[in-house]
């Protein structure tokens, strides 16, 4: 089993990503479930999501304490929130930023990797909603989910040009983070 977790800010839409993810993987032909994790959000204040992915039917029903992923969507949490509190060593972090890995200095043995979402989705959505394009870059980075599952949970979410404008982030960041792009 494959357990994500997913750091966002409220209104960010961790929770949405988590089950665009957790469809996708469903296309894949795979188990999933996704879940938030509520507190006293508010606008802006440090949330989470989760997704389990699995070749088997998913029976557990917690909170994920030991990440194989994170997605961190705002680099700024990295000041208040230990992102990579529990990740295996062998685990993959994503980070939305335009800083270098190893300049975020995160206490971790898990690759640390990163990718200027907030300028993929500027750039091709026209608003700096960064969960989709993380989407992407996610399954360039760990190859869990296929890029074209997400997509094509993406579309069937948001339907239109809407869709179609985070299909194509989601394509642009699945190419940054494997290199096949600069």
């Amino acid at each position: 089993m494959k357990e994500i977790r997913i750091h966002g800010r409220g209104g960010q839409g961790s929770v949405t990503a988590a089950e665009m993810l957790s469809v996708a993987a469903f296309e894949d032909g795979k188990f999933s479930q996704a879940f938030p994790a509520f507190g006293v959000e508010r606008r802006g204040a440090p949330v989470q999501a989760f997704t389990r992915i699995n070749t088997n039917p998913i029976r557990l029903r917690s909170q994920i304490y030991n990440p194989d992923y994170v997605i961190v969507q705002d680099a700024t949490l990295l000041e208040t929130v230990d992102v990579a509190s529990g990740v295996k060593d062998d685990g993959i972090i994503i980070v939305n930023t335009t800083e270098k890995p190893e300049s975020l200095k995160l206490n971790t043995k898990a690759r640390v990797m990163t990718v200027d979402a907030t300028k993929v989705a500027m750039d091709i959505i026209g608003v700096p909603i960064v969960n989709t394009v993380l989407l992407g870059a996610f399954a360039g980075a760990t190859g869990e989910i296929n890029v074209e599952s997400i997509q094509h949970a993406i579309r069937a979410r948001f339907s239109g040009k809407v869709g179609e404008k985070n299909a194509n982030a989601i394509q642009k960041a699945y190419k940054l983070i494997r290199g096949e792009e600069a």
